[in-house]
């Protein structure tokens, strides 16, 4: 199945270059490139796309709100987010994420990793990894944000191996390192994961692993 990537980011140059990598890879295509966040959010639907790379910094409307435009749209219900950052310490990570974003890059990754992360982020897996990753979305995730539990339910409704689960997708661990972790068969992990999204109202292990953390599941510094 071919993934159908769009492409946002006000300059033309960084299109271009994205452009001809993802156009490189036979399981991938450009189907459209938007230099503007409205234009992101109109053409997410119009050229029905599965992926948006999304860059922060554009004029119209940021990267931030198109993403909580088009994570709020239901006809966009399928289409994930991949925001594009120039520091990974930027404070706007949190922000994207809890607009619903899969997940960020840096813009200086080395060209085979944006492809490897497009297929994840494509598959439903989010990028959120152990060490620096986990502890700036901690530092910023502590006061609890009425827009994301209100969207999204606690972890109470779950049982005690579901929270298990849930901690160790908040450490950044995917699901045969879950399976490892936990003594399960990776079918089983990933099961579990689907069935904690389903009771959470989660779109994707992002929204996951910020319920972890505001609800104090996992406590900041911890991971």
């Amino acid at each position: 199945m071919t993934i159908r990537v769009l492409l946002a980011d006000d300059q033309n140059l960084v299109r271009a270059s994205f452009a001809m990598l993802v156009s490189s890879a036979g399981d991938m295509e450009v189907v459209a490139e938007a230099a503007t966040g409205r234009e992101a959010v109109a053409l997410a639907r119009s050229a029905r796309a599965d992926l948006v790379v999304m860059d922060v910094r554009m004029p119209d409307l940021d990267g931030i709100e198109a993403t909580r435009l088009i994570a709020a749209d239901e006809d966009l219900a399928g289409v994930k987010v991949l925001v594009l950052t120039t520091y990974e310490t930027d404070e706007n990570i949190v922000e994207a994420l809890r607009a619903g974003a899969s997940g960020f890059l840096v813009k200086d990754i080395r060209p085979a990793e944006l492809l490897d992360a497009i297929r994840t982020v494509a598959a439903g897996e989010s990028l959120l990894s152990p060490g620096p990753t986990s502890r700036l979305i901690a530092r910023f995730l502590r006061a609890p944000n009425t827009a994301t539990t209100s969207a999204v339910g606690g972890p109470s409704g779950l049982s005690e191996r579901e929270r298990q689960v849930l901690v160790l997708v908040a450490r950044g661990l995917n699901n045969s390192e879950i399976a490892d972790a936990l003594g399960l068969s990776p079918l089983t992990a990933k099961t579990h994961v689907s069935r904690i999204m389903g009771k959470l109202g989660a779109r994707d292990r992002a929204q996951l692993v910020i319920v972890a953390y505001e609800s104090g599941l996992v406590i900041p510094g911890t991971v």
